[in-house]
């Protein structure tokens, strides 16, 4: 890919894959609130396939910022179907601080460690990166 090395390819897809699947999310979300409570744990198992990309970038000899990522979202993940799927829990209004603070947390750790390491590999797609992620929070905040 553009002369990458192949643990930077990856990462690179993975990283862009997992806005643009949050993009789709928050965009259906806002037209259909519905159906994402009904098909939202999609995207929370879509964790499963980032642990696995996690521990390839790890064995490949990645540093911890190419990998954690992988490992936060798959906490936020099963955190956000447990309270959301399992238990049941309406924590956005009104805002439950127990739950929104881990929430948001685990949130916002998993994207920036799919952002911030892009600077390592390449400037013009950490900007492409931080254009997205601009997208997909006004895209979350509207939802709301």
């Amino acid at each position: 890919m553009f002369g990458l090395e192949k643990y930077d390819a990856l990462f690179v897809v993975w990283s862009f894959l997992f806005q643009i699947f949050l993009i789709i999310h928050f965009a259906v979300r806002k037209w259909n609130l519905y159906l994402i409570m009904r098909y939202g744990w999609i995207f929370y198992a879509f964790s499963i396939a980032a642990v696995v990309v996690s521990f390839i970038l790890l064995l490949g000899g990645k540093t911890w910022s190419f990998w954690l990522g992988g490992f936060i979202f798959f906490i936020w993940a099963n955190f956000g179907f447990t309270v959301e799927y399992v238990m049941r829990i309406e924590w956005r209004d009104p805002i439950s601080w127990p739950i929104f603070a881990p929430y948001v947390l685990l949130y916002l750790a998993t994207v920036m460690f799919y952002w911030w390491p892009l600077a390592l590999i390449s400037r013009p797609l950490w900007y492409v990166y931080a254009v997205l992620f601009i997208a997909s929070t006004v895209l979350n905040v509207t939802s709301h």
